[in-house]
C-alpha cells in the first residue's frame, strides 16, 4: 500500500545509471503493446481487437542515463478487479514494482479513455498520459487542447503515434522528469456525503497503518465494495459503509469526464463514421454470419487455390535439392544406409512440410489482415447469439478462430474469458478445430482420395470440425444445466452477457502483418520440423529395417 521511492542503480556507459520500472496501461486497442513494441523492438503480437495482452510482458532499452524496463500490462478498462486482465493490472499497479505509469489512451475516445485514468490519478502514484492515435483525431477534423488538457488532470500529457513512432523521446523525457511527482489525488471531488465518509476511512486507514500514502484510493474502493481491497485491508467500515456507493462513484466521474472533454476536445462533429456505415453491412443481424462464412471460405479458397500454385515451385526446388543432396552423397562414397535415410528419410520427410509452406502462409496472411482491420471483433459480435445458444459467450469464438492457425495460442487466449465455465468449454472444444498442424493431413487425404473435389471435401472438413466443436459444447451446457437444476429447481440458467468494444476499422499494417506472419510461421516450422524430422527417421527405419530391409 505503499510507494517504494528506492530506485535500482545499474552501471551504464561508465556511470551509475538509475533504472526506472514503467508500467504501459490502459483501454484494450489503445496501442499498448505497439507503443511497447516501438521502444523495446519485441515482437509481441498486436491486433485490432480486444484481450491480445493476457499477462504482463516485460522489455528493457536505454534512454540517456537511465535504463527503462518497461511492463505491457493487459488492456482493462477500469480498476475494478472482475476479469482476469483487471486482475493482473491492477496487482501490479498497485506493487512497488513500479516507479511510473504510462496511461496509453485513445484519442479518439476520450471520453472513454479517460475513466481508467481518471481511476489511475486516484492512486497517488506518478502518472503521464500517453495520447495516442491522434492521426484519427485530425481526420475527423477535431482538435486536442494539449495545454488545458493536463491542466485539468493535473499530470503530463503527451501525443504519441506507437505506428509511426512520433513522440517516443518526449514522451520518456517526460516519464523521467515526474518519476517523483506525485498527483493530486483529489481530481475528482465527490458529493459530500461521499467525501465525508472517503475522509472517515482514510483517518481510520492511517490509524491502522501510518505508512499508507495512497489512502484515498482505497477509501474510494472500500466504499465500492471491492472484494479484494476489502481482503487486503483488515479494517472494519461496517459503520462507515452502509451499502455500494459505486454506481454513484462511477457517474460522477463520467459527469467530470464529459466537463473536460467539453472543454479539451475542439470541433467535434457529430457525423456518420466509415465504420459505422460498414458494421450497418458486416454486423448485420440477418446478413452477418453469411458475410463472415464467405469472406472465411474466400480465405480458404486462397489458401488453396493461390498456395497450391506456389506449392508446385517448392517441389521443384526440394526435388532439385534432393538431386543435389544425393550427388554429393554418392560423391564422398556415402554408404547406401546413410544415404537412404538422409534422402528418403530426413529431405522427404522435412521437404513434405516445407511443401504446404506457402498454404500456411497464405492463411496466417489472410489472417492478420482480418484481425489488424478490426474485423475480428465483428465476428464475436455477430456470432454472439450463435455461441449464446450453446453456452458460450460471444467472446470464446476468438479463442475457436485462433484455433484454425494453431491450438495452442487458442487455448492460451481462452484465459480472456470470464466465466470459468466458458474458459473451460472453450479449451475442450478448440482442438476440434482444424489448426495449421492439419492443413498437410488435410490436402493429403483430399488429393489422394477425392481428386478435383480436393478443394471442396478439405473445406468440408473445417466445417466438419467446428460442427462437432459447437455439438460438443451444446452437450456439456445441457449437462451443466441439468446439473445446475438439480442444486437449485427454482434458478434459471445463466444467460452469457456480452459486452465489447468494436475498434474504428483501419488500413492494416504492413509492418505489424508481416511480423505476425513470419512469427507463426516461424512457431510452425520449429514445431512441426522438428516433430515430422523425428517421425521421417522413425518411419525410415521402419521401412528400411526387418527380413526385407537394409538390416
Amino acid at each position: 500500500m505503499s510507494v517504494n521511492t528506492q530506485r535500482n542503480k545499474v552501471l551504464h556507459c561508465g556511470r551509475e545509471a538509475e533504472e526506472l520500472n514503467i508500467g504501459f496501461i490502459g483501454n484494450p486497442n489503445s496501442g499498448k503493446t505497439t507503443l511497447f513494441n516501438a521502444y523495446t523492438g519485441a515482437r509481441l503480437k498486436v491486433a485490432n481487437w480486444p484481450g491480445v495482452t493476457v499477462e504482463k510482458k516485460e522489455g528493457a532499452f536505454k534512454y540517456h542515463n537511465h535504463v527503462y524496463k518497461l511492463v505491457d500490462l493487459p488492456g482493462i478498462y477500469s480498476l475494478t478487479s472482475y476479469s482476469l486482465e483487471e486482475k493482473i493490472s491492477r496487482q501490479f499497479i498497485l506493487s512497488d514494482e513500479v516507479d511510473v505509469i504510462v496511461d496509453v489512451t485513445d484519442a479518439s475516445n476520450l471520453e472513454r479513455n479517460l475513466y481508467l485514468t481518471l481511476q489511475l490519478i486516484e492512486m497517488g502514484k506518478p502518472v503521464v498520459l500517453a495520447l495516442n492515435m491522434m492521426d484519427i483525431v485530425e481526420d475527423r477534423g477535431m482538435e486536442i487542447d494539449l495545454h488545458r488538457l493536463p491542466e485539468m488532470l493535473g499530470i503530463p500529457v503527451v501525443a504519441v503515434s506507437a505506428t509511426k513512432k512520433t513522440g517516443l523521446d518526449i514522451l520518456m523525457h517526460a516519464v523521467s522528469h515526474h518519476k517523483e511527482i506525485y498527483p493530486n489525488t483529489k481530481v475528482v471531488v465527490y458529493n459530500e456525503v461521499i467525501e465525508d465518509k472517503i475522509e472517515q476511512i482514510t483517518q481510520r486507514l492511517k490509524e491502522h497503518d501510518p505508512q499508507v500514502t495512497n489512502t484515498r484510493f482505497y477509501a474510494i474502493k472500500l466504499l465500492e465494495n471491492d472484494s479484494e481491497i476489502m481482503e487486503s485491508c483488515p479494517i472494519d467500515v461496517s459503520d462507515i459503509v452502509d451499502q455500494s456507493y459505486e454506481s454513484e462513484i462511477i457517474k460522477e466521474k463520467y459527469d467530470l469526464i464529459e466537463d473536460i472533454v467539453e472543454e479539451v476536445l475542439v470541433n467535434k462533429q457529430e457525423r456518420a463514421q466509415l465504420t459505422d456505415k460498414i458494421d450497418s453491412i458486416l454486423t448485420h443481424r440477418v446478413w452477418g454470419i453469411p458475410i463472415f462464412v464467405g469472406i472465411m471460405g474466400f480465405v480458404f479458397l486462397l489458401t488453396f487455390a493461390v498456395g497450391d500454385s506456389v506449392k508446385g515451385v517448392f517441389e521443384g526446388w526440394l526435388d532439385h535439392f534432393g538431386r543435389w543432396v544425393e550427388e554429393g552423397l554418392l560423391t564422398v562414397n556415402t554408404g547406401p544406409v546413410l544415404t537412404s535415410l538422409i534422402i528418403d528419410g530426413i529431405v522427404a520427410g522435412v521437404g513434405t512440410i516445407l511443401t504446404f509452406l506457402p498454404n500456411i502462409a497464405i492463411l496466417f496472411l489472410a489472417l492478420a489482415f482480418l484481425e489488424d482491420s478490426g474485423y475480428m471483433a465483428r465476428v464475436t459480435y455477430v456470432m454472439n447469439g450463435t455461441m449464446n445458444k450453446i453456452g458460450l459467450s460471444g467472446r470464446a469464438f476468438i479463442p475457436m478462430l485462433l484455433g484454425f492457425g494453431c491450438t495452442v495460442p487458442a487455448v492460451m487466449a481462452a484465459r480472456t474469458l470470464e466465466n470459468q465455465r466458458d474458459r473451460l468449454k472453450t479449451i475442450l472444444i478448440t482442438p476440434f478445430m482444424s489448426c495449421s498442424a492439419k492443413i498437410p493431413i488435410y490436402v493429403l487425404l483430399s488429393g489422394m482420395f477425392f481428386g478435383k473435389y480436393a478443394t471442396l471435401a478439405a473445406f468440408s472438413m473445417y466445417i466438419i470440425g467446428f460442427v462437432a466443436g459447437l455439438f460438443t459444447a451444446y452437450v456439456t451446457t445441457k449437462i451443466e444445466n441439468k446439473a445446475d437444476q438439480a442444486k437449485a429447481p427454482k434458478e434459471s440458467p445463466v444467460v452469457n452477457q456480452l459486452l465489447i468494444e468494436l475498434p474504428e476499422y483501419k488500413k492494416p499494417n504492413a509492418y505489424s502483418i508481416s511480423i505476425y506472419v513470419w512469427e507463426n510461421i516461424k512457431a510452425y516450422l520449429s514445431k512441426a520440423g522438428t516433430t515430422i524430422f523425428l517421425a521421417s527417421v522413425i518411419l525410415w527405419f521402419v521401412l528400411k529395417t526387418g527380413t526385407t530391409g537394409y538390416v
